[in-house]
């Protein structure tokens, strides 16, 4: 069976989005732990983290995906920037163990012309002071576009990170389909060689979850313009044999795509007719 959801506003609490993904016909769904634009967090109710986690188990979804801020960097170019993003994820992090066993995905960081190595080396670092033995939740670096100064744009500078990470086991990656065909890799006329590719390089253990999306430029754009589903240049064909595909079938599948809930609950209906086709 598909799992597929999409992204949900976390405004009106755990247990709210919960509900709400039931009613669009999903079994998972990403939110952002906070603005994703800005830094506060709303204060957490415990009990409604409880009542959500609850709603997962009886409904047996599929792990969701907390998705960090988009303004975090933790190889920016200030101490000032990397204190912020590490104390922010630090945060994000202590309220996620009110739901164990979820998954926290972050953009790796943009090195902002410090050159990829030092921005991969601040990134391990960073995550070395954050991660601890006993937390429940796996932290996810997602496949990035290579836009400007990304890190991640290449499956070789997620491995350099989870090389210098000491923790690793509580390390995943969440790729994303949008970003991986404008960083250059065909998934469109050979799904199985990028996935060769990936397990050759960071091992297909490592892949917990999937962004599931179009994308308005063409393959090697190094855009990151995520399209809906069926109108880009990946196309549904391409993205149907992504969710058949033995290796990823399996996986929470969330969509990013510029949808209202009516549009998700089409695109959810949609991936879950087409999974299903021989």
């Amino acid at each position: 069976m598909l799992h597929i959801g999409c992204h949900l506003s976390s405004s009106k609490g755990f247990a709210a989005m919960g509900r709400q993904a039931l009613e669009l016909g999903a079994d998972t769904f990403q939110f952002f732990t906070r603005n994703p634009r800005g830094s506060r967090a709303k204060e957490l109710d415990t009990a409604d983290a409880a009542s959500l986690l609850a709603l997962l188990g009886e409904n047996h979804f599929a792990p969701i995906v907390a998705h960090a801020p988009y303004t975090l960097n933790l190889c920016g170019a200030t101490a000032e920037n990397r204190r912020f993003a590490q104390e922010t994820m630090a945060d994000d992090l202590r309220r996620l163990e009110h739901l164990p066993g979820q998954y926290y995905n972050f953009h790796p960081g943009s090195h902002v012309g410090q050159g990829t190595a030092e921005g991969v080396r601040l990134i391990a670092r960073a995550l070395n002071l954050l991660l601890t033995p006993d937390q429940a939740t796996t932290v996810l670096l997602e496949t990035m576009a290579g836009k400007g100064s990304e890190v991640g744009g290449r499956f070789e500078e997620l491995r350099e990170i989870l090389d210098q990470v000491e923790l690793d086991g509580k390390m995943g990656v969440c790729l994303d389909t949008c970003h991986v065909s404008d960083a250059g890799y065909d998934i469109i006329h050979d799904l199985d060689g990028v996935l060769t590719e990936f397990d050759k390089v960071l091992g297909l253990g490592r892949l917990k979850a999937i962004h599931l999306n179009d994308s308005k430029n063409p393959r090697g754009s190094h855009k990151d313009r995520h399209a809906c589903l069926g109108e880009g240049t990946i196309g549904l064909e391409a993205l149907a044999r992504i969710v058949r595909h033995p290796a990823l079938r399996d996986l929470p599948f969330c969509l990013e795509t510029p949808n209202d809930l009516d549009g998700y609950r089409r695109e959810i209906a949609l991936m879950r007719e087409l999974a299903e086709r021989k």
